[in-house]
């Protein structure tokens, strides 16, 4: 005590300086060890754990189509579409067959047809799936899938075919053309959509003949790009080919193709030429737009005995009523004087209005409405 009371301030202070310090809690590592703690334990429970969603309460919901609602698509989702065969035009050994007429309920006979009313005799397995060949008897798919023209072709009567495209990608509004237009217009479908097979065969059901769009390089590629596996004139043929491959294997039941766009790769007969003689070899039609004058199609179809077409007339280049309904007017009128006329018109809703009231009128007028198959020489 006397120490203390003897020694100075100043020591004082220091004595009690060094006593905290022998006893300093260490706060700094004791935060540290808990965080490793904490760090372990969410380590832990993510490793022994099997539970994904992390405990959160999760619920599975069923997704309705909306085809559900369309009477073509269940029953074409219920089974394979039938294909019949008109007796007094094709011969009955199956060597030659064709969608039916309207009313004709006679069966298949000759190779049966799978999933969807595809022929397997008349499909080829790739690496993107199945695509059309032309059968070991000679039957190609241009013949087996195309729809019978009816009388009208024997009567050398007046025909205009109409050919509806860029169907596929929206399922409902796909539907609901293939409800309102008669069976004798060709349908055209993108090769992007998700349900292609079923609306396919909800078309080929109800009577259409159906094809396929492929993609062509435009001149202004790729300011304006008609969609992915476009076909381009810089790509070698083998190239060309497998893009054509895939396109080929999105859905079947097709008759022959259609060119989207394309007028660049048509004006090329190196890079058509390729294309031409796989779709020959495979019996494929080729139906041209008629989009570009420069297009050198009709010659390689020509050489490649491919069924081809050109069309004469965009319909809804104007998509107004007036400006449809007056180019219906003119294919009319070019049906009545050079004996048939081809239309392309898109799927707008007012386009298939238009046209589906139109084909109504058109035998008073003493012109038939024919598949665009009809037509294609």
């Amino acid at each position: 005590m006397a120490n203390d009371l003897s020694t100075p301030l100043t020591g004082r202070r220091r004595q009690r300086r060094e006593k905290a310090a022998k006893f300093h809690f260490p706060l700094a590592r004791l935060l540290f060890i808990v965080i490793l703690v904490i760090l372990g334990g969410v380590a832990l429970r993510l490793v022994l754990v099997e539970d994904p969603d992390g405990g959160r309460p999760s619920q599975e919901v069923a997704i309705t189509s909306t085809r559900d609602g369309n009477t073509i698509a269940r029953s074409a989702a219920a089974g394979p579409a039938t294909i019949t065969v008109d007796p007094g035009q094709y011969p009955a050994d199956g060597s030659i067959m064709a969608l039916p007429a309207p009313g004709d309920e006679a069966p298949l006979t000759g190779p049966r047809p799978g999933g969807f009313g595809i022929l397997p005799d008349l499909s080829e397995e790739t690496s993107h799936g199945a695509i059309p060949r032309m059968s070991g008897t000679g039957l190609t798919p241009f013949m087996a899938y195309r729809r019978a023209p009816g009388p009208a072709l024997a009567a050398n009567q007046p025909m205009i075919a109409i050919v509806v495209t860029g169907l596929g990608i929206n399922e409902q509004g796909s539907l609901d053309t293939i409800d309102q237009l008669p069976q004798e217009v060709t349908l055209g479908f993108a090769p992007y959509g998700r349900s292609l097979p079923t609306t396919v065969a909800a078309a080929r059901t109800a009577g259409h003949e159906v094809m396929l769009e492929i993609p062509l390089e435009p001149f202004d590629y790729p300011q304006n790009d008609p969609g992915p596996h476009t076909m381009l004139t810089g790509d070698t043929p083998r190239e060309n080919l497998e893009k054509l491959f895939w396109l080929m294997a999105r859905f079947g039941g097709y008759f022959g193709v259609i060119n989207n766009m394309g007028a660049r790769f048509t004006a090329s007969a190196t890079d058509m030429a390729p294309i031409m003689e796989e779709l020959g070899a495979r019996g494929l039609g080729y139906l041209d737009d008629g989009s570009s004058n420069r297009s050198v199609a009709a010659q390689m179809a020509g050489a490649n005995r491919v069924p081809f077409a050109r069309a004469g007339r965009v319909i809804d280049s104007s998509p107004a009523r007036a400006s449809i309904l007056s180019a219906l007017a003119s294919l009319e009128a070019e049906a009545m004087d050079s004996g048939s006329a081809l239309g392309i018109v898109s799927a707008l809703p007012i386009s298939v209005q238009a046209v589906a009231e139109w084909s109504r009128e058109l035998d008073a007028k003493g012109i038939a409405l024919v598949p665009a198959s009809a037509l294609m020489k």
